[in-house]
């Protein structure tokens, strides 16, 4: 069957997968969803442990950070054509499998090295399960209204892991060393690969054609080289490392786009740019990512290493997120078609914006009520904008062709993330590497105390009180300053996301249910 949904085909295809079973099978994909955003929030709340422990550089800091998505985003387009190929469910559990070997990898990493090595290998495995996770739930969910449903319950698992991980991981991190944070994957990984063998459908593109070996090098190249060409721009400045890279990677993926056009059987079909409703849905996913992502990567240090809290308490703070981005992922599908796609997509990013530019005037002793009230707006704004773009995404293409599609929102997502982490981060660690010392403290100290926050607060430990007091206060208040600047920003890059938004998705709907 080629036909897609809404055509005459797809009105017999419910009765290809039994109702019940759908519903069962969701929730494994759900599951997977589910540990992929754990894994990303814990190191947040990890990562002043992990700089005591490893004593990384800045730079090594920030590439233990956003290796993970850069590996991602530069496989994604190549593992959901491979899913189309090879099928699904099977790229799904064997991902699922590596996924949790190479945890154990990262919880037992001894050095900043090997710990950037085994989150970029954690990033190849967790490029198998996210479009996997997308393309499943369009092929299972035939109804529109359903798959709205399971798209906005997807999206929800995947705040709920936002939550789930910094409480879980703060709990950890209580009582166990840092490493135990990515030891929690096992057990759900067990769980995915047991109970999803039984329960998922198997799906693929019925004439693929061959996998293209040279468009995978090429799209991954591509993806990885210009990311890095803006993050060490963004972090030393302009230099012949930086515009090799950044060369490397714009003739790469020209090379990718052209030959793509070419094959008969492409990685990626490029005409699907061609619509305006895809092309504005992914733009959006990209853009509000990489607004919001700097600032979420910085804020479980500032509440941790500014505001002293635990790490429980960090990420109980951060919940609202969460709970908000639950909610409208649940309501997102009905409000667009009682409203429109426009009105709530653009709404949301409008809402993320403004609450970006609340940060701008954060203080070390901001109360928490405005962090909290801040947070819930976020999530709100991202649950609703988020949902809607993945089912827009999803709906625009054929079902055999889900698994290229739901790759090019993932990679928009992390890539967005990537950009994000390197952009945003890069002014956060500008700004604060100009802090004043306070006389007296001996140099060796004041320069590793201007790598990173978190190694401010452990050589302050070891200096006499009054030059310790004086050396965290202006760390803490340049850190702030940073942060500051970067949500100031990130609100920019959401509203202009918000306006684009509302031009690019203009006219589009969502599909109605069968039954009207």
């Amino acid at each position: 069957m080629t036909g897609t949904a809404g055509g005459p085909q797809a009105l017999a295809a419910p009765a290809e997968t039994p109702r019940p079973g759908r519903w069962l099978a969701l929730a494994v994909l759900a599951l997977a969803v589910l540990l992929v955003a754990v894994d990303a929030t814990v190191l947040g709340l990890a990562t002043p442990f992990l700089s005591e422990d490893l004593q990384p550089s800045g730079t090594q800091l920030l590439w233990i950070g956003d290796v993970y998505s850069f590996v991602i985003a530069g496989l994604l387009v190549s593992m959901g054509s491979l899913g189309d190929r090879i099928g699904r469910k099977k790229l799904l559990l064997c991902g699922a499998v590596a996924f949790g070997a190479v945890s154990v990898l990262n919880a037992y990493a001894s050095t900043p090295e090997m710990m950037i090595a085994a989150r970029a290998l954690l990033g190849v495995a967790g490029a198998t399960l996210m479009p996997s996770t997308l393309a499943l739930i369009r092929n299972i969910f035939h109804d529109p209204k359903e798959r709205s449903l399971a798209i906005g319950i997807w999206g929800a698992m995947a705040s709920a892991g936002a939550a789930v991980g910094p409480v879980v991981g703060g709990f950890l991190l209580g009582h166990f060393w840092w490493g135990s944070v990515f030891l929690i994957n096992l057990p759900v990984m067990a769980v995915l690969v047991i109970v999803g063998a039984r329960l998922l459908p198997e799906s693929r593109d019925p004439a693929p054609g061959p996998w293209d070996l040279l468009s995978v090098v090429l799209s991954m190249t591509g993806v990885i080289a210009v990311v890095y060409a803006i993050k060490e721009g963004a972090t030393h400045g302009p230099g012949w490392d930086v515009a090799a890279a950044a060369a490397v990677g714009v003739l790469a993926l020209v090379w990718f786009v052209r030959r793509q056009l070419t094959l008969p059987s492409p990685l990626l079909n490029m005409r699907l740019f061609h619509n305006r409703g895809f092309s504005g849905a992914v733009l959006a996913d990209l853009l509000t990512v990489l607004g919001l992502s700097g600032m979420v990567f910085f804020l479980s240090q500032f509440l941790q290493l500014v505001q002293g809290r635990s790490p429980l308490e960090a990420g109980l703070a951060e919940l609202p997120a969460a709970v908000g981005a639950v909610t409208a992922g649940l309501l997102a599908g009905r409000a667009a078609r009682r409203f429109s796609v426009r009105s709530v997509v653009a709404g949301g990013l409008a809402a993320i914006g403004v609450a970006l530019a609340v940060l701008v005037w954060l203080e070390s002793d901001t109360a928490y009520p405005v962090l909290g009230a801040t947070l819930l707006v976020v999530g709100v704004g991202a649950g609703f904008s988020f949902t809607v773009t993945a089912d827009v995404i999803l709906s625009s293409v054929p079902k055999e062709q889900a698994g290229a599609a739901s790759a090019v929102s993932e990679t928009a997502y992390e890539l967005g993330a990537a950009l994000g982490i390197a952009l945003l981060g890069s002014i956060v660690t500008g700004v604060y590497r100009d802090f004043a010392v306070p006389a007296g403290v001996p140099t060796a100290t004041a320069a590793e105390a201007h790598e990173s926050l978190g190694g401010a607060v452990e050589v302050s430990s070891a200096l006499p009180p009054s030059q310790a007091e004086g050396l965290l206060t202006s760390a803490q208040e340049a850190f702030v300053d940073g942060l500051q600047i970067a949500s100031g920003v990130g609100a920019v890059v959401l509203l202009a996301t918000a306006a684009a938004a509302w031009f690019l998705l203009r006219g589009q709907k969502l599909e109605e249910g069968y039954g009207g």
